[in-house]
């Protein structure tokens, strides 16, 4: 076993490889620190995070702290001895926490840094078309993700890929980075370097519900881009008869193939397709969701609704 003593901190199945591939490299995470246990679902059942199921199977120490600056908590921390901190999708950290091991404190980010600061850049690097994104290593400093580089690893975007496919590709990669990143830290051989000052900037804030309606007004490159940005979560969507419906799949029509639509109007032949106008040309909806329902084919859909 490795002698560095390691605090992992994480919450959601982002962060799971992170920590199964240290735990498999046989690197000492002494304790885990996620994020209180919640009521979910109409029974209100508790569930616990991924992270916490991942450390109560290897029976690791865990800690939910509601508050991150809790007297108590932060005398946890210490009385760990834990010489790194190692943080992959979890809250924003107080000083007197990352500044607390000897080793430092860093987090694995999925953007290449300093593009896309905040909750959110593989959702934002799709809506905004890019062709390419990656992952960013670095140590945490007092301000949101902006502390020094460690390492960085490019990924590509292809043009079809929707945000939970990629968040899956990157959570994985991400995971190699982190180990990467820790040996460096151990032996002592990293090279932290200042984020470069380029303008202008992208950022990535959290993705609110108001916001995940489609304008579709906006350009049909620029339509197809948010559905796949924030398909499979949380979805963007459009209104249909006084109901929100979900648009998980999409394709770009051949303009030549379809007379142009108005902007949101509906051209369907109520078997086999649906098309909605852009600014452009036409997007022909391929999965959609109802409220309260599973997620469909089109074709399905036009079987049994009449909302068109």
């Amino acid at each position: 076993m490795h002698k560095l003593r390691i605090i992992f901190m994480g919450t959601p199945d982002f962060a799971v490889p992170s920590l199964s591939l240290l735990l498999e490299k046989n690197y000492n995470v002494v304790a885990v620190i996620t994020t209180p246990d919640k009521p979910q679902g109409r029974g209100q059942k508790i569930n616990f995070s991924p992270i916490k199921k991942k450390a109560l199977a290897h029976r690791l120490p865990i800690l939910q702290p509601i508050d991150l600056e809790d007297p108590s908590f932060i005398q946890s921390l210490r009385d760990y001895k834990a010489d790194l901190y190692i943080v992959v999708a979890f809250r924003i950290l107080p000083k007197v926490v990352w500044s607390m091991p000897p080793k430092g404190t860093f987090n694995l980010h999925a953007s290449l840094l300093p593009q896309y600061r905040g909750a959110a850049p593989i959702h934002w690097a799709i809506i905004n078309g890019e062709k390419k994104t990656g992952l960013t290593t670095f140590f945490l400093d007092d301000r949101v993700d902006t502390g020094k580089i460690l390492l960085q690893e490019e990924i590509s975007i292809p043009e079809h890929i929707v945000c939970g496919d990629l968040y899956n590709i990157m959570c994985i990669q991400g995971a190699n980075l982190v180990l990467k990143t820790t040996t460096l830290i151990q032996k002592n051989k990293y090279n932290a370097y200042i984020q470069p000052d380029l303008y202008p900037l992208k950022k990535a804030p959290k993705i609110y519900r108001k916001n995940c309606i489609i304008n579709w007004y906006n350009s049909a490159d620029s339509v197809y881009n948010f559905i796949r940005g924030l398909s499979p979560h949380p979805g963007a969507y459009t209104i249909l008869k006084k109901k929100e419906v979900k648009i998980l799949e999409a394709e770009k029509v051949d303009s030549t193939m379809v007379k142009k639509i108005k902007p949101g109007a509906v051209h369907t032949d109520y078997k086999n397709y649906i098309y909605v106008g852009t600014n452009t040309f036409p997007i022909a909806i391929i999965k959609l969701q109802m409220p309260g329902k599973k997620i469909i084919s089109v074709k399905n859909f036009l079987l049994g609704n009449k909302l068109i």
